[in-house]
């Protein structure tokens, strides 16, 4: 009993190595993005990455802005759920999704959606919008998100959606905490179930298995 302890142990130390490497490695290039946006900004005399370009004084306070973009982002987290529970195709980008993130804990699932929401929007939002504009930001944002597999094409949509209303969040409250919070509540939220869900695909029965997709 004790040495199958031991095999099973030793079988699944190389994928928690493996994810931890991915783990770095995310954060490392969330990092990099992060400073790009910040110094891309800056390089700009006069300007603020937490404030759009030629606004004056914010529209909202930082409070204010804050829980709108909570907001956002609970209702964009209720869509997604929505899409997940009644599509093929949201189902089926749930279970592609979820396998790269199968085998990682929720602290390091919550700490990558801090690092991809602040990353993304101070790159995106905070330096690259008020450069090309909203249109252009948004798509680039989904463009970033497209992958050439079907299962996820819904993916980048919904990416090019949300990138056209973190951008419009931007410019209407006049702080960048606002697309931040909203981004990082989707990200706490799904990162960690989808991590959730890729775990009990991987330890599910092989004769459980789903069918394909639809």
């Amino acid at each position: 009993m004790r040495d199958g302890e031991q095999g099973e142990e030793q079988d699944s130390e190389p994928g928690a190595s493996s994810q931890q490497g991915f783990v770095r490695s995310a954060l490392i290039f969330y990092g990099i993005l992060g400073c790009v946006g910040l110094f891309w900004r800056m390089s700009v005399p006069g300007e603020s990455i937490l404030h759009p370009p030629g606004a004056g004084e914010p529209m909202m306070g930082i409070l204010s802005a804050g829980a709108l973009g909570v907001s956002l982002g609970l209702l964009a987290v209720g869509l997604s759920e929505l899409m997940t529970r009644f599509s093929s195709l949201g189902e089926a980008l749930a279970d592609v999704l979820s396998e790269g993130l199968a085998g990682i804990g929720r602290a390091d699932a919550i700490l990558l959606a801090f690092a991809s929401g602040i990353a993304e929007e101070m790159f995106f939002r905070g330096a690259l919008q008020p450069a090309v504009g909203l249109f252009w930001a948004s798509l680039a944002f989904g463009a970033c998100h497209f992958l050439p597999r079907r299962e996820l094409a819904l993916w980048a949509v919904f990416a090019v959606a949300m990138g056209f209303a973190f951008g419009w969040l931007f410019l209407w409250t006049g702080q960048l905490v606002a697309p931040v919070a909203a981004h990082v509540v989707i990200n706490g939220i799904n990162l960690p179930r989808l991590a959730q869900r890729g775990a009990e695909r991987v330890s599910r029965p092989a004769d459980e298995s789903d069918p394909p997709a639809r």
